[in-house]
């Protein structure tokens, strides 16, 4: 990899739809190689998010109080809203493609960006996501503070992850995230006991992924990238 461009959405949160059909048109034309590998970063406006293994037990008997929206990403039924950052990489990966590694790199820049915080994210075999150990003397059991689901398409991802920075946990309650019941979810604030808002957490969370991604340039880009011209179109 080379450049990376991160696209910051502004602090505004960003319909669902309309952040997805931003992903959709990124990664037609990162696929067709008219720009670098970009990541959008933004929060949502409150919505529930499916992926392809939600089952219709997992989805919540009475209204949640937010739309829940089938989409094509792996996973199950999750949250995303106002105070949590959500990262979209859309980016190449090398051949021959291995998702699970990719996986593994998403999970390790959200461990590297914890950390910076004095927080001891794990990895929880068979679950995907960052995780916080048990701390019975807190009364608190293992629970999520990030997660993570992603589609490769055509050599190039998107989707991503999702780091619980400052939200409003209820909206979890609602669900059963993820379709874990023996585990809670928890957020950089309820851990640290202090609002840690999505504007302290994006630059690390750049820094951290841009590391594991191998990114040779970092370039940074207020608002949605712009539609990508054909080279000869773009040279005329």
């Amino acid at each position: 990899m080379s450049q990376l461009v991160f696209a910051r959405l502004g602090e505004a949160p960003v319909p669902y739809h309309e952040g997805w059909d931003l992903q959709k048109r990124v990664h037609a034309d990162r696929v067709a190689d008219l720009i670098p590998d970009t990541v959008l970063v933004l929060e949502h406006e409150p919505v529930y998010t499916a992926g392809k293994r939600t089952g219709p037990w997992d989805r919540p008997a009475t209204d949640p109080g937010a739309p829940i929206v089938d989409i094509d990403r792996g996973g199950r039924l999750t949250w995303h809203g106002p105070g949590q950052v959500t990262v979209y990489p859309i980016v190449r990966l090398p051949d021959p493609i291995d998702v699970v590694a990719y996986v593994r790199m998403l999970e390790e820049a959200i461990i590297r960006t914890i950390a910076e915080f004095g927080l001891a994210g794990k990895r929880v075999e068979g679950r995907t996501g960052v995780w916080l150990d048990a701390d019975p003397d807190r009364g608190l059991t293992e629970r999520k503070i990030a997660a993570i689901g992603c589609r490769i398409a055509r050599g190039v991802g998107m989707h991503g992850f999702a780091l619980n920075c400052a939200n409003d946990l209820s909206w979890f309650d609602r669900i059963i995230p993820c379709g874990i019941t023996d585990a809670g979810t928890t957020s950089l604030s309820r851990e640290l006991g202090r609002e840690v808002p999505v504007a302290e957490v994006v630059p690390l969370v750049e820094r951290h992924l841009a590391a594991v991604l191998g990114a040779d340039r970092v370039r940074h880009h207020q608002g949605a990238p712009e539609p990508a011209a054909p080279a000869a179109l773009a040279e005329a």
